[in-house]
């Protein structure tokens, strides 16, 4: 049985997909968060919130990712990046997982990525949790009820946690598998109950189609000044490293808080929603996004509550310490009713450094803009991947590998295009650690990142004096008002600083070792500007 709206001619059936139980479409939040407490899924939370727990994975599972080896895009894939399946092995996936589906009720949302009309991307996501459809509605972009009837999907993706895959019949490497097939059009997820794969499986679909149109997929946040869209600025970064906090600045007005395009007219959101990390969240320093999680429908992951009272524990991490809550953009007051922003005027580069050598910001030149962002330095931090339990320092090109289906050069001298085109300052911001490594230093304090984020938006920031750091030549701002001095120049932090001194030059080794791999590909510019 059917029940809901949807375009007559794109039911399940049309694209082969049989013999189910009830099928539901395009149900809305209310529907679908009664569904969800009908089915065992969750618990009603304060406000209305949907509170679920996602199983054995609390994150996502990058090594059992795999694009499907067809003609199409064997030439265009990051293959050393991206696993490969067999065209056959994923069509036998395809088949055990559609007899898998027999008799069982799904739920259909006919969705869309992409604030820009011209680069929309319709897709049709198929999940057998209802909480699932949920999380849909609010990360993707949800269409008028009255485009439903005519609506088409680009892409489908089949979301199916109790289905395990066959590593010796599908090619893949475990009972998990999140399997993208271009040429198909389609997305099959199976054994994973976390819903950042959907959200995530989206993004590689743009990161791939869109540098083919001329538009840089970015993964980062973005704002503008109020009423100004040419003042706007995006914070690349990997997760945890400050993007959704940095973005919600009440003095500016939020596009986003994770995917961006930027085309020839501007800046765009690729989603519709936002997906914050809640461990620790403080009321004071972000109370928006605190007060999201007791707002009606959206969904808390992975964190412990009280039964009694439903209040939820923010400092608990008994689960994982990737708990979150996933919720509609216009839950934030001052998020942007169009999702659309101008040229970024500056662009931000968000690590966390957990080493604790890095200062709380630096300038960087177009040049080195280029290096970092193809070196991608940060560390991964507990729980966002399957086994990462401690701050992993790593190096993850275009501040997100995971997601990148081409090779980063295709990345980068775009971004390099876009830069010399809009004129955008370039700074890199690190959130991490001060004062020593993880377990001796701290975690950079929020307020005098803020501060100095606020210096480099309104222009204040350039007219201070600067110095050259001497091993990572990128210009260190000497003083700054409301910021603690001995913050801005991390050797003053360390209590050793021989100590500092050694961890520094492995930073700089490591940054030489790793950019190795794009020297053949890059101007010499940038390579002038590599470290060491």
């Amino acid at each position: 049985m059917s029940i809901g709206r949807v375009n007559p001619a794109n039911r399940l059936e049309d694209q082969g997909i049989t013999n189910l139980g009830n099928v539901y479409y395009n149900l809305i939040e209310p529907a679908l968060v009664q569904a969800a407490l009908n089915r065992g899924e969750g618990t009603l939370g304060k406000g209305g919130a949907f509170y679920c727990t996602t199983g054995t994975h609390t994150g996502r599972s990058p090594k059992d990712k795999h694009v499907v080896r067809t003609p199409d895009v064997e030439n265009t894939i990051w293959w050393e990046n991206n696993a490969p399946m067999a065209p056959a092995a994923f069509d036998q996936l395809h088949a055990d997982m559609l007899a898998h589906m027999k008799g069982r009720d799904f739920f259909v949302s006919d969705l869309y990525a992409g604030a820009d009309p011209e680069h929309r991307l319709d897709v049709r996501v198929v999940t057998e949790m209802a909480w699932h459809a949920l999380f849909s509605r609010h990360m993707l972009r949800r269409p008028a009820r009255d485009e439903l009837d005519a609506f088409a999907p680009e892409f489908t993706i089949i979301n199916c946690p109790s289905f395990k895959a066959d590593p010796a019949r599908h090619g893949c490497r475990s009972e998990t598998v999140i399997a993208l097939n271009f040429a198909k059009k389609l997305i099959l997820i199976g054994n994973t109950a976390y819903a950042g794969e959907i959200k995530k499986s989206v993004f590689t679909l743009l990161n791939y189609i869109l540098p083919g149109e001329g538009v840089m997929a970015m993964h980062c946040s973005a704002n503008h000044a109020i009423g100004n869209t040419d003042d706007t600025a995006v914070f690349f970064g990997l997760s945890g490293t400050g993007k959704t906090t940095l973005s919600a600045d009440p003095s500016r007005t939020l596009i986003g808080d994770d995917e961006h395009g930027w085309s020839d007219r501007g800046t765009f959101n690729f989603e519709g929603g936002c997906y914050a990390k809640t461990i620790n969240l403080d009321p004071k320093a972000e109370p928006e996004i605190y007060a999201t999680c007791s707002e009606f429908g959206t969904v808390v992951e992975n964190m412990v509550f009280d039964p009694d009272t439903l209040d939820l524990d923010f400092a608990d991490n008994s689960l994982t310490d990737n708990m979150r809550c996933a919720y509609p953009l216009d839950y934030i007051s001052n998020a942007s009713a169009s999702s659309l922003g101008g040229h970024p005027k500056n662009i931000i580069m968000l690590t966390c450094d957990a080493y604790g050598v890095l200062p709380p910001i630096a300038r960087l030149t177009p040049a080195q803009a280029m290096y970092h962002f193809l070196s991608g330095f940060t560390s991964k931090t507990p729980g966002t991947e399957v086994g990462v339990l401690e701050p992993l320092p790593t190096f993850s090109t275009c501040f997100g590998a995971p997601f990148m289906p081409r090779r980063p050069e295709v990345y980068g001298k775009l971004l390099q295009a876009k830069i010399a085109a809009s004129g955008a300052s370039c700074w890199l911001v690190n959130t991490g650690w001060t004062g020593g490594a993880y377990g001796v230093g701290k975690r950079m304090p929020i307020k005098a990142t803020r501060a100095l984020l606020t210096a480099a938006l309104d222009g204040s920031l350039g007219n201070v004096a600067f110095r050259k750091d001497p091993k990572f030549g990128f210009d260190v701002p000497v003083a700054v008002q409301g910021v603690d001095t001995t913050l801005l120049n991390p050797r003053d932090t360390w209590a050793d600083k021989a100590a500092y001194d050694a961890q520094a030059q492995k930073l700089v080794e490591m940054f030489s070792g790793n950019f190795a791999q794009y020297t053949p590909y890059i101007d010499e510019d940038v390579k002038a500007a590599a470290i060491g």
